[in-house]
């Protein structure tokens, strides 16, 4: 696990440095750069986790994994905030592109959960849900409507710090090269991450808590670390847009994965053997996302010590809401 979790580490530091490149020489912007290619290589292990366990029939797994993994996302966009954090995270990145992913990624989270409460269907000859699959055109057309905002002139931002973001030797490279490098870094947090995560299921597996809050929390955490790294990476940067567009990205990237797995799955629709638990930390994610909306809307640079108010909210609501799923 050890040589899994440094593979991971140095691949999405790296890759936060290529997409950081290709963000600036195409112009499609740190924000949507990070919920698009950020978010979308540091999902692949999630991909490779959900996939195994929903064809091996574990649903349970699969669900609370990419659950999970979108509580454990945003918990650490907060401590990254006070890692590198002098000013609130989110006061110095209030772009309407960000509050669009935002708030996208809520409202499929509130999907997730009403589905799950009210029962899925399998489509004929697809094999899927028809939620999960509602779910996903939901995904590709957060993608589309997020692209669309970058430059939305109904938005005028005003009064943000200006920041002046850490160049790297990456921004000198060719297009061809870089698009190569970018393709290794990314199958480096493939390999490595799907391997830490195959150990953490295999853990819960045996020790037979992959059904529970632990379960939820060691998996969940698991397919989270190429998330830290690369976050971690995008603030030393000073590119805060992509850090908080890689988490709101890679969140979108997991109700997509949801789809995936159903197909993947052969007992019926997935979501029907989730329950109470699920639910709750379908809530528990959205909840979070919603406190990260409203410092991004305030951009009210309020901190404690060297935490924004709604990161260290983010942190108590998490630790609040991991106590509250053991009870369930």
């Amino acid at each position: 696990m050890a040589v899994a979790a440094g593979l991971v580490w140095l691949a999405g530091t790296k890759v936060t440095h290529f997409v950081a490149a290709i963000a600036r020489r195409t112009g499609i912007g740190e924000a949507f750069a990070g919920m698009l290619l950020l978010g979308g290589i540091t999902s692949l292990p999630e991909l490779a986790t959900a996939g195994t366990a929903a064809a091996s029939g574990d649903a349970l797994l699969t669900v609370n994994d990419l659950l999970g993994s979108a509580s454990m996302n945003l918990m650490l966009l907060a401590i990254g905030d006070f890692i590198y954090g002098r000013d609130a995270l989110t006061s110095v990145a209030g772009r309407p592109v960000t509050l669009m992913q935002g708030t996208l990624g809520m409202i499929l989270l509130a999907g997730v959960a009403f589905a799950i409460a009210t029962g899925d269907m399998v489509v004929p000859l697809l094999g899927a849900g028809l939620a999960t699959l509602i779910l996903a055109v939901g995904c590709v057309q957060s993608l589309r409507i997020s692209r669309r905002f970058v430059d939305n002139p109904n938005w005028k931002i005003t009064n943000l710090p200006r920041v002046d973001a850490v160049e790297t030797p990456e921004t000198s490279l060719s297009n061809s090269r870089l698009a190569v490098v970018t393709f290794v870094a990314a199958l480096g947090v493939l390999v490595g991450g799907a391997a830490l995560a195959m150990s953490g299921s295999a853990l819960a597996d045996k020790t037979g808590l992959g059904s529970s809050i632990v379960g939820f929390v060691l998996v969940g955490f698991a397919t989270s670390l190429p998330e830290l790294s690369s976050v971690l990476a995008a603030l030393r940067l000073r590119r805060y847009q992509m850090a908080i567009g890689d988490i709101f990205g890679t969140n979108l990237f997991n109700i997509q994965i949801l789809f995936v797995a159903d197909l993947a799955y052969r007992d019926g629709a997935l979501l029907n053997a989730a329950g109470t638990f699920e639910i709750a930390a379908c809530s528990l994610a959205a909840l979070l996302t919603g406190v990260f909306l409203v410092g991004l809307l305030e951009r009210n640079n309020r901190t404690i010590g060297r935490i924004g108010f709604d990161s260290a909210a983010v942190l108590v609501l998490f630790a609040g809401g991991i106590v509250a799923l053991a009870t369930i």
